[in-house]
Order: C-alpha cells, then sequence, then structure tokens
C-alpha cells in the first residue's frame, strides 16, 4: 500500500500519485493528473487532468498548475506562480470563439519546466516556454521566453541576470570559469550559455 498523506480537507480524485508524497488542506488534484514520489503539495492548489509533476518536486501554496504543465523532478514552485497555457484566451461560452475550443490542438500550449528548476514567488509563466534545468526564476518574473539551463532571470519581461548552481547559489564567472563556493561544481561558460564540467 502506498504511504501518502492527503489531508482530510483536500480533494484528490486521482490514484497517479507516488509514495511518500504530502497533499495538504484545501488542494483539488482532478483525475487524469501525475504526482510523483516524495512530491509536496502546499495548501489551496488545483492541479487539472494531464498535468504531470516529477518527483522530489515543492510545489508551494496558492498554485495552479493547468492542463499541458509539465513538472520535471526536483523543481521549486514557489507560493503563488501563474501558469498559462493558452496564448490568445478567450470565454469557451463567447459564441464568437467557441469554434476554437472544440479541438484542444486550436488553443492548448504546452508548458515544460525542467529538472531542478525555481519559480519564484509570483513568478507569471507564459504558455509555451520551456524553463531550463537547475535554472531560477526570480520573485515577480515573468517569463516570456524560454529560459537556459542554470540561468538566473528577473524583471518584466524576465531578462538574464546571472548564473545558479545546482545547489541554487549564484556563480561569479572569472576568465570563463565558475567553480560553487557551496558544493565545489565547476562551470564553464560560452557565449550564452554554461556547461557543468565537473
Amino acid at each position: 500500500m502506498k504511504k501518502v498523506f492527503i489531508h482530510h480537507t483536500a480533494l484528490v480524485d486521482t490514484d497517479d500519485i507516488g509514495d511518500e508524497s504530502r497533499i495538504w488542506a484545501y488542494t483539488h488534484i482532478m483525475s487524469g493528473a501525475s504526482i510523483g514520489k516524495n512530491c509536496h503539495i502546499g495548501d489551496h492548489c488545483f492541479i487539472e487532468s494531464g498535468v504531470t509533476v516529477g518527483k522530489n518536486t515543492v510545489i508551494k501554496n496558492g498554485n495552479m498548475l493547468w492542463e499541458g504543465i509539465t513538472i520535471e523532478e526536483g523543481v521549486f514552485v514557489g507560493p503563488h506562480v501563474f501558469f498559462t497555457n493558452d496564448q490568445y484566451p478567450r470565454s469557451r461560452c463567447l459564441p464568437e470563439a467557441n469554434n476554437r475550443y472544440l479541438n484542444k490542438q486550436n488553443w492548448l500550449v504546452p508548458t515544460l519546466v525542467k529538472r531542478g528548476a525555481s519559480l519564484g514567488a509570483g513568478a507569471i509563466i507564459l504558455a509555451g516556454v520551456t524553463i531550463g534545468e537547475f535554472s531560477m526564476v526570480g520573485a515577480g518574473a515573468v517569463v516570456t521566453r524560454d529560459v537556459p539551463p542554470y540561468a538566473l532571470v528577473k524583471g518584466n519581461p524576465a531578462r538574464p541576470s546571472g548564473w545558479v548552481c545546482q545547489c541554487g547559489l549564484p556563480l561569479t564567472f572569472k576568465n570563463k570559469a565558475a567553480s560553487c563556493s557551496e558544493c565545489d561544481l565547476q562551470f564553464r561558460k560560452e557565449n550564452a550559455a554554461i556547461s557543468l564540467i565537473r
């Protein structure tokens, strides 16, 4: 039998929840959503059908993940991050827009948050972007384009502001090389990207 904690006020319609995951108060997870092992999903969250959340992920209070959102393993989603899945939204009840919403291919735009990434409180993630591995989106940033691996982005629209290590600390480059003061990982910078060398 799975070891899953589900708060008595949570509404969980899916059986696809990994061992050791914890679902807190007033959260609703719809049928068709998939939650990996050892995930922590805070109070007042909503996870729609078709969402995938990878193992070891933390989703803080007040988040809504819509169909088309894929969260890979080890992601941190800060409180009240805003995701979208439609680049040209209209009410599907509006007669002028109704035909567009008859087929998901006409409007659903997937978003991918890759392994180890962190999304700061109140960030806005527009539909169709990819947030790179171990990148960090600053609090309140508006992400309108893909974020490279290990990049720190801030502002509206979000722009590169530096680089971060896998452990989350900022990296300082000298002669195109950096070593993390916390975990000793080493990186090399080439053009507008960095790569792990050890």
